[in-house]
């Protein structure tokens, strides 16, 4: 199979090291917003194809599916753009930074067939898979989730520290992973959703800080606090409050409440979180079937967040 991923940067690179481990699969273009730099990664990798324009790549007749790891204000029409050139398409998160765009993605999904799928990574990270496998087999039941996302960035910088030329989110990017792992974990819908934000930075018209409180249908709750101000620890930390054991994951890593390991390592092929992603994109097409995060379902994802927002206006 081959695949053609937009968007070099620190996220980029994370995908390209996963899809290395992947047997038949192979990188043929590279798209970036700078030539030079974009030509330096695609010869280190041994990527045939680099260049500035998705749309060169989309005419590609031997490119099957496209990764797309670009600013998140890209990602919608970007996705429909691959799906009109009949390509297969991962957008990274979030889907879109509005309800409208997401439903258009997904009208678009409807309309070809094709695979869509959204990089929700915290599904196929091993320490929520291992509390996702206890919920289905009945021997855990989520009473809340309590998520603390935490990150200090005061400047318009990216993982790397790196100079974005895009404007972060809080509600629509990282709030977008706790919404979708709540429902996820839960099985259930969200029927209350409600948040608060701080102050918007001066410069990049963003809220620094918020914290959202969402409740289920049978009563299950979480509750989310998110920074951009706060100076370490960095990341975000889920903490499984369940009716038999506490639980906190850590990105592949995971806890109980008194902080004893559990053995994930034997939960997947893999403890790359975004390798399994890609790799379930990838069996989803040679398959045939819907993958997990299909866009269809983290939809809820988005509408929930649509509801947020709408709250705080």
């Amino acid at each position: 199979m081959k695949l053609a991923l937009a968007g070099a940067g620190a996220f980029g690179e994370k995908h390209l090291d996963g899809l290395d481990k992947i047997e038949g699969v192979e990188v043929v273009a590279l798209v970036g917003r700078t030539l030079e730099k974009t030509k330096e990664i695609a010869d280190r990798r041994g990527i045939a194809t680099a260049t500035t324009d998705l749309d060169e790549v989309l005419a590609m007749d031997d490119v099957d599916a496209v990764i797309l790891c670009t600013p998140t204000q890209m990602h919608a029409a970007q996705a429909i753009a691959c799906m009109n050139a009949g390509k297969h398409v991962e957008v990274e998160i979030p889907l879109a930074d509005s309800w409208d765009d997401a439903q258009a993605v997904m009208a678009k999904q409807k309309e070809t067939g094709l695979v869509c799928m959204v990089g929700h990574t915290r599904r196929f990270n091993p320490s929520h898979q291992w509390v996702h496998n206890k919920i289905k087999a009945g021997e855990l039941s989520i009473q809340q989730m309590d998520v603390q996302t935490y990150f200090f960035r005061r400047t318009n910088t990216n993982a790397k520290g790196e100079p974005r030329s895009w404007t972060d989110h809080l509600l629509w990017h990282h709030a977008a992973h706790t919404v979708d792992l709540f429902q996820y974990q839960t099985g259930e819908k969200v029927v209350v959703a409600q948040a608060v934000e701080g102050p918007h930075h001066p410069e990049l018209g963003i809220a620094m800080d918020m914290s959202i409180q969402l409740k289920t249908e049978t009563g299950k709750i979480c509750t989310l606090s998110l920074s951009f101000n706060n100076d370490g620890p960095l990341g975000t930390f889920f903490r499984y409050i369940c009716d038999n054991g506490t639980y906190i994951a850590r990105y592949d890593d995971l806890v109980t409440g008194r902080e004893e390991p559990v053995d994930v390592s034997k939960v997947d092929i893999s403890m790359n979180g975004i390798e399994l992603q890609d790799r379930e994109f990838i069996a989803a097409i040679r398959e045939g079937r819907e993958p997990n995060s299909s866009v269809a379902k983290v939809l809820p994802c988005y509408e929930t967040l649509y509801e947020l927002e709408q709250g705080m206006k």
